[in-house]
């Protein structure tokens, strides 16, 4: 026998209902809470599964708008078709179309807006803003974030991918990120035009086949004590600063920011927060007697909380300044990162017998394996600690006697 429709009424629905569902006829239900809240819900079956669609609370969504849906509904259900799938992509497609004024630009300023708790520091997040702006907004910027596609994204890297590898690495990553959250939040559809592995590893080459690395260039191993002599005879700040990243194989950036309270005195060691370091993990420096000395010079004039203050108040010094007074004492074009890093590492890799490892974790590099690595943590800082002292030996070793006048100039690491 046919089914019924149309079998609810109007002044029906304006009085209290007991709870439970209400057959309107055709599938179509008035659903009815405790509380006495009414919803419209469309019943159907579907390759021999039973489903509910809602359709929408009541009164919003009045009797005659129910039965349109539930109409539309069944027509979908007899063609074969899922309404609630049908539905789903209705709005997706809706919210694509809405998506066609969300501007790449616009969608960085949410992306960025969105991640705000999860950079490390305001300076990472600035890295972000400054790579985009510089590299992919100049392309992206006037286009829809949906219709960015393969094309778009390889016109963005091309410039940079052979020039500049790592900077193009980055923005490609970031490029990526950003529209997979478009994806998320519903502003595009469909793969990700940005995505490396099987898609644009087929177009460009790995950043590590573009070009072999440039070092910083360092003051050679025999060089170095002289010009670390021609540092202490400086009574500048800089000077200073120099010689205690270079006793302690720290980045300039990481000696220059460094803090009174991240110093522990008694157990001459130097505490470097993830904040701070390249690999966003803490590090322990061992401190020498002679890099323990330099703090103690610098305590005497202490001004503020930094170790190596600027001429701004409240500022640390500047990196400028570490190499200036580095060309100064004779370093030629050599650079502070080289000096205290690529030299350290040369100097202990060739002149010393202590084990790699113990040279790689001074430099803050990770080992490997994590069972190995946990387990050298608390042996090898004894280790590093002679490690320092002797390169500290090294450091002074003509400062206690004539200083070389300055000669030829620092080559390249």
């Amino acid at each position: 026998m046919a089914r019924t429709l149309h079998n609810l009424k109007p002044i029906t629905l304006s009085r209290p209902m007991k709870p439970g569902y209400h057959g309107d006829g055709g599938g179509l239900y008035l659903q009815v809470t405790s509380a006495g809240a009414k919803s419209w819900i469309f019943r159907f079956a579907l390759a021999g599964r039973r489903r509910e669609m809602g359709v929408g609370s009541f009164p919003s969504i009045s009797l005659a708008a129910a039965r349109e849906a539930a109409t539309k509904a069944r027509a979908l259900v007899k063609a074969g078709k899922d309404p609630i799938a049908v539905r789903e992509a209705d709005r997706a497609q809706e919210r694509l179309e809405a998506a066609q004024g969300v501007l790449w630009s616009d969608a960085v300023d949410q992306f960025l807006e969105a991640h705000t708790g999860s950079w490390r520091n305001k300076k990472h997040r600035q890295q972000w803003r400054n790579t985009l702006d510089a590299y992919a907004t100049p392309t992206l910027g006037p286009l829809s974030v949906g219709s960015i596609g393969t094309p778009e994204v390889i016109k963005v890297l091309e410039p940079i991918w052979y020039t500049k590898p790592e900077t193009a690495s980055r923005v490609r990553g970031r490029v990526e990120r950003i529209l997979d959250w478009a994806k998320v939040k519903g502003y595009r559809t469909g793969e990700n035009p940005a995505r490396w592995r099987g898609h644009l590893d087929k177009v460009f080459p790995p950043k590590a086949k573009v070009r072999k690395v440039k070092h910083h260039s360092a003051v050679p191993i025999d060089d170095l004590p002289a010009v670390y002599a021609r540092l202490c005879q400086s009574k500048g700040i800089a000077a200073k600063a120099v010689r205690f990243a270079i006793l302690t194989a720290t980045r300039p950036g990481e000696t220059a920011g460094g803090l009174w309270s991240e110093v522990d005195r008694k157990n001459a060691l130097w505490t470097l927060p993830p904040e701070r370091m390249k690999a966003d993990k803490e590090h322990r420096v061992t401190l020498s007697r002679e890099a323990l000395a330099i703090l103690d010079e610098m305590a005497e004039v202490r001004t503020g909380k930094h170790l190596f203050p600027g001429h701004k108040s409240k500022r640390p010094l500047s990196l400028t300044a570490l190499s200036k007074a580095l060309e100064a004492a004779g370093g030629g074009d050599a650079t502070v990162h080289g000096t205290a890093r690529s030299t350290f590492k040369d100097w202990a890799s060739e002149r010393t017998s202590f084990p790699s490892e113990v040279s790689e974790m001074a430099l803050a590099h990770s080992i490997g394996d994590r069972v190995e690595a946990a387990y050298r943590r608390g042996e090898l800082l004894k280790k590093r600690a002679a490690l320092m002292q002797a390169w500290a030996n090294f450091l002074t070793a003509e400062s206690k006697g004539k200083v070389i006048p300055i000669g030829r100039r620092g080559r390249a690491a």
